[in-house]
């Protein structure tokens, strides 16, 4: 079992940032290939960033590429998502969820694959972004 514990979400005003933070434990966690999703109101999960085992290789919702960054520590067993310019259609619940799928191979290929909820094994609570203009 693994356990994804979020923290770091909050109440920002739109164009400011937050860093949320997924600690993991319970298995080794650098064979994890780690994702974030969020859910808005009323609206379906939806991807918006994950980082394979290394920390190199990274994919992104094309709805935050330039403005989120995710990142990984393996000795702290944590991942991160830096989150700059915040837009109001960034509210939501942020989660955590961790996949030991190992979608090697074409860039495009891994990026269909780890964007999908299905690949996630694990995931966390959330913990709640919210932008206010």
């Amino acid at each position: 079992q693994v356990q994804l514990v979020e923290s770091g979400g909050g109440l920002v005003q739109a164009g400011g940032s937050l860093r949320l933070s997924c600690a993991a434990s319970g298995r080794t966690f650098s064979r994890f290939v780690m994702g974030w999703f969020r859910q808005a109101p009323g609206k379906e999960r939806e991807f918006v960033a994950a980082i394979k085992w290394s920390g190199v290789t990274t994919y992104y919702a094309d709805s935050v590429k330039g403005r989120f960054t995710i990142s990984r520590d393996n000795a702290k067993n944590t991942v991160y998502l830096q989150m700059n310019s915040l837009k109001r259609e960034d509210t939501a619940v942020y989660y955590c969820a961790a996949s030991t799928v190992d979608a090697s191979g074409d860039y495009y290929y891994a990026f269909l694959t780890y964007h999908q909820p299905g690949p996630y094994d694990y995931w966390g609570q959330g913990t709640r972004v919210t932008v206010s203009s």
